[in-house]
């Protein structure tokens, strides 16, 4: 499998749970790992550029939320904690071990809620922009009351380029868009975070870099330095001129950041 080549296929977890997954790169890389790619709200075409940008170095598998982008989602399965576990099944069933997990926007607090689980299946942890810290006086954006127009303008230092009229989009665009929103409310919350996340935090035990853009209003800069401060040993990495998209807006940036780190 090369870098650009995608393969798509759904594996059976048990308990009614498909997970859908699209994997790029070889079994073997210079960085030592597979990575797992976890994406935000935003959906697994956020996170496509950058796997392709590490599946050049690494294996890289994109599991698609169950829920988004028309995946089934069985009612049991309806928080981020609930994602991590499912998560883990998932790399067992691929018998991966040793993996780095990155993840953006609530992909970051997935992320963080699998290194939690103290497993040695994950090596090592990359949030960028996550969701999910509660941190007094800076609450996260209220994601569900936006208009298309205001998610840009609190997600990008240059909102004008990533602007979208849901209108112009085709039904079955629409329909998914609208299917992603209402599986980001279940995992997420209305609030999008939960005050208990800290204290799982503070057990992470393996090398952990957080990168949070400078311009990220939906999650502002104070919570990515919370989020940091809260993982012992966790490195923190601030992107001038970027929002809480960065792999979308910065990305050369990203994989610089990233190659420093893995």
């Amino acid at each position: 499998m090369n870098a650009t080549a995608t393969t798509a296929r759904a594996i059976d977890l048990g308990n009614g749970l498909q997970v859908t997954i699209d994997e790029r790169g070889g079994e073997a890389s210079a960085r030592g790992t597979a990575i797992l790619l976890l994406h935000g709200g935003a959906g697994p075409q956020s996170v496509a550029g950058l796997a392709a940008a590490l599946g050049g170095h690494a294996r890289v598998v994109t599991p698609v939320h169950p829920g988004f982008d028309g995946t089934p989602r069985p009612p049991w399965l309806d928080s981020a904690a609930g994602l991590a576990d499912a998560y883990l099944d998932l790399l067992d069933a691929l018998a991966l071990d040793a993996v780095t997990v990155i993840g953006n926007s609530i992909g970051g607090w997935i992320a963080a809620e699998l290194a939690a689980l103290g497993t040695v299946s994950v090596a090592r942890l990359v949030v960028i922009d996550g969701a999910g810290l509660d941190l007094a006086g800076h609450p996260t954006a209220d994601f569900f009351s936006l208009t298309f127009d205001q998610l840009a303008e609190l997600s990008y230092a240059r909102p004008d380029v990533f602007r979208i009229d849901p209108t112009a989009l085709p039904e079955p665009a629409r329909a998914a868009m609208a299917g992603n929103r209402s599986s980001l409310l279940t995992y997420a919350g209305s609030a999008m975070v939960d005050p208990t996340l800290a204290s799982r935090l503070a057990t992470i035990a393996v090398p952990t870099l957080v990168v949070w853009g400078d311009h990220d209003r939906m999650i502002d800069v104070a919570v990515g330095e919370a989020f940091a401060n809260a993982i012992p040993g966790a490195r923190f990495e601030l992107l001038a001129n970027t929002g809480h998209l960065p792999q979308l807006e910065t990305p050369d940036a990203v994989v610089s950041v990233l190659d420093g780190f893995l």
